[in-house]
């Protein structure tokens, strides 16, 4: 039912066959996406498939070789500096080590975007700033704290905060549980499901934490690296549903999902030879 009702909505964001190369390195090949408003889809992959490029391709920060990159249906890279930095203000981005200010206060860091976009008064700023905290569980006294006299834990979720302070009709997630013990992965996790559901919010989720892919996805894209394709490969090698993944045949898949390096150990060893 859910996924009848994303196929019936104008996607929020549409890549169309989209190449990004580096001089002579292609990173992305030919990709295809639709994601409609309201889904959660998590990107999986090994490190080198072109996922972090892709999320920047998205938000216009990487430009396409070939193909283009849609945005509520403007063309993200038809518009210019001010168009898209004012496009951006709709984007939340909650980066991989949460990338706060060391310098500021956490209320200062959450509050950092309201000051750089926003006409609020310093009352408003306040409240806005408290609610925020609240809502991804932490306390009021955290706001004069600085980010080093905060956990790991503690400091994704104030990232949180203020990618979430601006309303954002698009967030997105750059491995949110890098680095964290299970119990505080599996509180990110739950924060991203509660974030959907309080916030009319589209998701896009970097990671290679299976638990986190199952856990938060209505779907799953899946990337090879392009360099180890045949030319006539493509490069998404599953799209679809959790329930679809786990009873995918592609071997690689099943490879990746279960953590098994046979093959991967046999080219180390045959290398070396």
């Amino acid at each position: 039912m859910i996924e009848q009702l994303f196929e019936s909505q104008q996607p929020l964001v549409e890549v169309k066959d989209l190449t990004v190369r580096f001089g002579e390195q292609t990173v992305l090949r030919n990709i295809n996406l639709r994601i409609p408003r309201g889904q959660t889809l998590v990107l999986l992959g090994e490190s080198g498939c072109g996922k972090t490029v892709l999320m920047k391709s998205v938000i216009g920060l990487v430009k396409p070789t070939i193909g283009k990159v849609f945005f509520d249906g403007e063309n993200m890279h038809r518009l210019n500096d001010r168009q898209l930095s004012h496009l951006r203000l709709r984007f939340g981005f909650v980066f991989q080590n949460a990338a706060l200010f060391d310098s500021m206060t956490i209320g200062q860091n959450v509050a950092f975007p309201l000051r750089q976009h926003g006409r609020f008064t310093t009352e408003q700023i306040r409240e806005m700033v408290l609610s925020r905290l609240s809502e991804v569980g932490l306390p009021d006294s955290v706001v004069f704290k600085k980010p080093a006299e905060l956990s790991g834990g503690m400091r994704k979720r104030v990232g949180l905060a203020r990618a979430l302070i601006m309303n954002p009709e698009l967030i997105m997630y750059d491995e949110p549980t890098t680095g964290l013990d299970p119990i505080m992965s599996d509180v990110i996790n739950e924060l991203i499901i509660r974030t959907r559901r309080r916030n009319p919010v589209t998701s896009i989720v970097v990671t290679h934490d299976m638990h986190t892919a199952k856990k938060v996805a209505d779907r799953v894209v899946m990337l090879m690296p392009a360099h180890r394709l045949k030319n006539n490969e493509p490069q998404t090698i599953f799209d679809g549903t959790v329930p679809e993944l786990k009873s995918c045949r592609d071997r690689r898949v099943q490879q990746f999902i279960n953590g098994e390096a046979g093959e991967r150990l046999m080219e180390l060893r045959a290398n070396r030879a």
